[in-house]
């Protein structure tokens, strides 16, 4: 069961009809009945406890409603002490009142095809109570005071769990019609509950040692008591007499008073002329205000209404742009998904990976001419510059944040101090600067490191996936931004789109994250084999590895002088298939070949993927467009048609048009910046949602969420927008 449900709204016609209900029964010359049936009520109204106790009710219908519970809160059950009559049948009461005994007036009570598990022991201060209707609940027991109800005469038990009847019932001697289950009984047995209400009642006696009687001697009283307020008014034949006298005595004061009233009654009919003329000069006036007050209303009725037009232009307006901002992201973000899978499925890029990794290997092996070739001086430059660069960069970040924390209190001051470290660190390195190239080329574990990261900044893959985590680093902000816009609007349609998106993004982001730690550790590795291999005795072993690291050409670069044409190579990266291209430089593919070309062809050579031989096959027809486009189309149908359909890329590709899917750039220095629009930036869009100061810096996973600077995110263990468990974070750096 939920702890929190929302109650269901009653339809339009049951609430017309309480209302209809509740006013009918306040009207002068009302019965004594207030029936609220059929009304779909959940609770029953205060209102109805209070007609019932002003108007002394005596019937108080309620069946066929979703009442849970009978006396709602901050009720009285004794301001329902006039009632006679109470009918609850067909609702979901799962228990009665504990002290519903203080309806001493009760004879009637119908409980009828409820939930009712047990009654309360006050059940038996019913005096007066005649008929008791049980029938369709799921009662497995009664409690024994129901043997004090001492004027019952009808109960049914029918539909019920009960298997005993209580030894007390002997004691309601006025029960006349008792209904139950007869074959489920076990006490009284079933073979005395069939033969009637007369047999059970011997059968309790006989087991109590008591006297059967039967009803008809004890209804009597019953009656007697019902009929003895009427009797008691009665008098002799000579207070008769007397009272004759008074009567003509009383005749004569009433006619001297009725004329004393007529003569009031002229006076008074004289006053209310001049009322009724005051009344009509007054209502003239009332006119004449409510029309003056009147036309000003309309007036500003007229004004706000065209205020509100232009206000709801302007929503609309601005739903239109986020729209097109979420179909924007929603399509990026589904290409980058289709090139994820497409890159999964690939076997080519393992074996390029394993490729690389055999290269790698070979790099170990120094020539005595690469050693004699060595530019000491020159290498150690670039070593010195590559290493200062890195903790000149490391420094900036750590001033820079501590700048940032520090900006509210004492930002000034700080910034001054910041300043002064600064330069006195940076005189500091130009003049270590010389100090540091002659200490570099002695220290090994300083050219080791400095290897390593070139060879960290040089690898395609690390390059590539650094790429790709950036470009859903910004896609998720701009997820977040278009939240934080809707959640400001209060607008909700597609939400489920943008949580299934931003719950793609993260998975992605996650798994790339753990592919940059793998990559890591193999270059780790490699650098591991590397230093195991290296001779004891060689010198300037890392100075050598890290100027041939320098002079390496990227992948595209060699692609070219192997042959393929640099115009393929842009679109292969575009594609985000670098794994085929050195199918395509093995086979000596050109642009002129392509247009030859079949997808069955393309699928001979290696390239399975129908979107990129789509892509290939129309980029070549756009630069020859004077080539057989039949033929191509007629393969394209007959590769197509026998297999699943499955996600197909632009159908141009013109030279000079912005291509949707996102690529890696061709050398991995290069920076990339998320594609997504930013239509909805405004104030305070990108700003933390918690100190609402600095702006957001710390991505949040597995939810995906940018909300939060670095300094409140410490302190955080759910997400501030959609409060998930935070099991990771991931800071960001804006340039």
């Amino acid at each position: 069961m939920p702890l929190f449900f929302r109650k269901r709204k009653p339809s339009e016609d049951s609430q017309k009809r309480l209302e209809y209900q509740l006013c009918r029964c306040k009207e002068a010359g009302a019965d004594d009945i207030l029936d609220i049936s059929a009304c779909e009520l959940s609770e029953v109204p205060s209102s109805a406890f209070s007609i019932c106790k002003v108007l002394q009710k005596k019937v108080l219908i309620l069946h066929n409603n979703e009442l849970r519970s009978f006396l709602p809160k901050g009720c009285d059950i004794s301001t329902l002490a006039t009632l006679k009559v109470l009918d609850l049948h067909e609702n979901k009461l799962t228990s009665l009142p504990e002290d519903i005994g203080k309806l001493a007036s009760l004879q009637i009570l119908n409980m009828e095809k409820n939930q009712l598990k047990a009654l309360p022991e006050s059940i038996g201060d019913l005096r007066l109570l005649q008929t008791l209707i049980l029938k369709g609940n799921g009662l497995s027991e009664l409690p024994s005071s129901v043997g004090s109800l001492s004027s019952l005469r009808t109960l049914d038990l029918s539909d019920n769990n009960i298997v005993q009847l209580p030894k007390a019932l002997v004691y309601i001697r006025t029960l006349e019609s008792f209904t139950l289950d007869a074959a489920m009984m076990s006490y009284p047995p079933a073979s005395v509950c069939t033969e009637g209400t007369e047999s059970i009642q011997r059968f309790l006696c006989t087991e109590l040692g008591e006297e059967y009687c039967p009803p008809s001697q004890y209804l009597l009283p019953v009656l007697e008591n019902e009929c003895g307020k009427q009797n008691s008014d009665c008098v002799d034949g000579l207070e008769e007499a007397w009272q004759v006298k008074q009567t003509k005595f009383s005749d004569y004061e009433k006619r001297k008073k009725q004329q004393a009233k007529l003569a009031f009654e002229w006076h008074l009919e004289e006053k209310k002329k001049e009322h009724t003329q005051l009344i009509l000069m007054n209502t003239s006036r009332k006119e004449n205000i409510l029309h003056s007050v009147r036309q000003e209303q309309e007036r500003l009725e007229m004004g706000v209404s065209q205020q509100q037009r232009a206000q709801e232009a302007e929503r609309l307006l601005v739903l239109e742009k986020v729209r097109q901002a979420e179909d924007g992201i929603s399509s990026r973000i589904s290409n980058m998904l289709m090139d994820k899978n497409r890159q999964k499925k690939s076997a080519e890029f393992l074996q390029a990976m394993e490729e690389d990794r055999i290269r790698m290997e070979h790099l170990t092996a120094i020539t005595q001419e690469e050693a004699n070739s060595l530019r000491r001086k020159e290498v150690a430059v670039a070593m010195q510059k590559m290493l200062s660069d890195g903790c000149a960069m490391n420094l900036l970040q750590e001033a820079s944040d501590f700048r940032r924390r520090s900006l509210v209190s004492e930002a000034y001051r700080s910034m001054e101090n910041m300043d002064r470290k600064f330069d006195k660190m940076l005189s500091l390195q130009v003049l270590d600067k010389s100090k540091a190239i002659a200490h570099i080329l002695q220290e090994e574990e300083m050219q080791k490191a400095a290897f390593q990261a070139l060879q960290l900044q040089k690898d395609a893959v690390h390059g590539y996936i650094r790429n790709e985590i950036k470009l859903i680093e910004g896609e998720l902000m701009q997820l977040t931004r278009l939240e934080i816009k809707r959640r400001n609007l209060d607008a909700e349609n597609l939400q489920e789109v943008l949580v299934e998106q931003r719950t793609a993004l993260s998975d992605l982001l996650q798994q790339l994250l753990k592919q940059r730690d793998q990559r890591e550790q193999e270059l780790r590795q490699v650098l591991a084999e590397m230093e195991r291999k290296s001779e004891s005795n060689q010198q300037n072993y890392w100075m050598i590895q890290y100027q041939r690291l320098l002079d390496a050409k990227p992948l595209s670069l060699r692609m070219q002088e192997a042959g393929v044409q640099k115009e393929l190579v842009n679109l292969i990266c575009k594609l985000s298939a670098q794994h085929y291209l050195p199918i395509l430089a093995h086979h000596r593919v050109t642009t002129e070949a392509l247009r030859h070309m079949t997808t069955s062809d393309l699928k001979k050579i290696g390239i399975n993927e129908i979107g990129i031989q789509t892509a290939l096959l129309n980029w070549a027809l756009q630069r020859y467009p004077e080539g057989a486009c039949k033929a191509v189309q007629q393969d394209e149908e007959a590769e197509v048609a026998p297999t699943a359909p499955s996600p197909s890329p632009p159908q141009s590709l013109p030279s000079n048009s912005a291509f949707q899917i996102p690529s890696p750039p061709l050398t991995p220095g290069t920076p990339v910046t998320p594609s997504a629009p930013s239509p909805v930036e405004g104030p305070g869009s990108s700003e933390c949602v918690v100190c609402m100061e600095t702006g957001s810096q710390v991505i949040f996973l597995p939810c995906g969420h940018v909300c939060c600077c670095e300094v409140c995110s410490g302190a955080l263990q759910n997400c501030p927008l959609c409060r998930s468990n935070i099991s990771q974070r991931v800071r960001l750096y804006h340039s």
